[in-house]
């Protein structure tokens, strides 16, 4: 007898336990909770940091040393992310440009030519005017590299003979 009354007593535990798993209440982000004060979602405890957010600081804020391979990997960057608005050449008339966006600002504009690197990298970060933020689809070490790639290219259009370093400014004057 005692073990069919066990039986029953587990038979209406297990079907007691049917909650309609699949069917809880949900609330959306920032409506009011019951449980709560406030709404549904928390603040995060005092002196919290997201796991990465050390690394992607210093990243952000520490300029590489400027390499070919630096510079090779900016060119390849900007030909991707960069180059369908602001062009091949930096100056605003990539290919979206051609089909009716508005066009940027040439990076050869002497605004542009004054600014300095970190604002590059936090227009590619943050985007500006009606361009969006990169942050999410371009790693910080590729934004310097663009960045790089970009004073590459004002550089080019913008050089002098005096800028050219002595050794090298002869094999120029040599040339035909």
């Amino acid at each position: 007898m005692t073990r069919l009354a066990l039986v029953v007593v587990l038979a209406g535990l297990v079907a007691g336990c049917d909650q309609n798993m699949d069917e809880q209440p949900r609330y959306s982000d920032y409506s009011r909770a019951p449980l709560f004060r406030g709404s549904v979602l928390r603040p995060s405890p005092a002196n919290t940091i997201a796991r990465d957010d050390p690394e992607r600081e210093k990243a952000a804020h520490t300029k590489p040393a400027l390499t070919p391979e630096l510079l090779a990997r900016g060119k390849e960057r900007f030909g991707i992310f960069c180059s369908p608005c602001h062009g091949g050449g930096g100056d605003g008339t990539g290919i979206i440009v051609q089909r009716g966006m508005p066009r940027p600002t040439s990076y050869h504009d002497d605004r542009l030519l004054a600014a300095d690197d970190q604002h590059f990298f936090d227009v590619i970060t943050n985007g500006y005017g009606a361009m969006y933020s990169y942050a999410a689809r371009v790693p910080a070490a590729d934004r310097w590299a663009i960045v790089a790639y970009i004073r590459a290219l004002q550089l080019s259009r913008h050089a002098s003979l005096d800028d050219v370093p002595a050794d090298e400014r002869s094999k120029l004057e040599a040339a035909p």
